[in-house]
C-alpha cells in the first residue's frame, strides 16, 4: 500500500520514527514533510497529505501534529478526505472497517511512539467492510453530506 505521511514541527521527530516503521511494514511511504523542528503550519502539511489522498497518489494518509486536533479538523476540509484523530487501537482500525476512514491523524504529544506504532498497524490493517449493508448505507449518507457543501470550484 502507499501511505502519504506529513506533519508538522511539532511531530517531526516522531514523523521520522512512524515512516520508518510503515516502511518496514512493507508500504511505500511518501514523505510530504516537514523536513526540520522548524515551526511551521499544520495546515500547508495536512492539507498536502489529504490532497494526495484524494487524488488517488496514495491509498492511505498519516497525519500528525503536536494534538492531532487541527490536523483532522484541516484533512476533513479536503474533498474525499474522512480523517479521524486516534490515539488508540480499536478507533483506528473501527473507522476503516466501518467509515471507511482514509487518513488516519494523531497528536505526537498525547501517545507515545509504541502506541502510535500499534494505532498505525491497526489502521493500516483494516478494510472496509463494504459487504454490510449498514456500514454502505452510512457511507452513501456521509458522501451526500459531503456532496452537499462542496463548493463548485467552476
Amino acid at each position: 500500500m502507499k501511505v502519504a505521511v506529513a506533519s508538522d514541527h511539532a511531530a517531526f521527530e516522531t514523523k521520522g520514527q512512524i515512516v520508518e516503521f510503515v516502511r518496514s511494514l512493507g508500504h511505500e511511504v511518501v514523505d510530504l514533510g516537514t523536513d526540520s523542528t522548524e515551526s511551521c503550519d499544520y495546515p500547508d502539511f495536512a492539507q498536502k497529505a489529504a490532497e494526495y489522498v484524494a487524488a488517488g497518489s496514495a491509498e492511505r494518509g498519516i497525519v500528525l501534529c503536536g494534538s492531532g486536533v487541527g490536523a483532522v479538523i484541516c484533512a476533513n476540509k479536503v474533498t474525499g478526505i474522512r480523517a479521524g484523530c486516534c490515539h488508540d487501537t480499536y478507533s483506528a482500525h473501527q473507522g476503516v472497517e466501518h467509515d471507511d476512514m482514509n487518513v488516519l491523524v494523531f497528536g505526537a504529544r498525547i501517545i507515545g511512539i509504541e502506541v502510535a506504532k500499534e494505532v498505525v498497524t491497526n489502521f493500516l490493517g483494516a478494510e472496509f467492510q463494504d459487504q454490510e449493508e449498514r456500514f454502505v448505507r452510512r457511507l452513501n449518507k456521509l458522501l451526500a453530506i459531503e456532496a452537499k457543501y462542496s463548493k463548485d470550484p467552476s
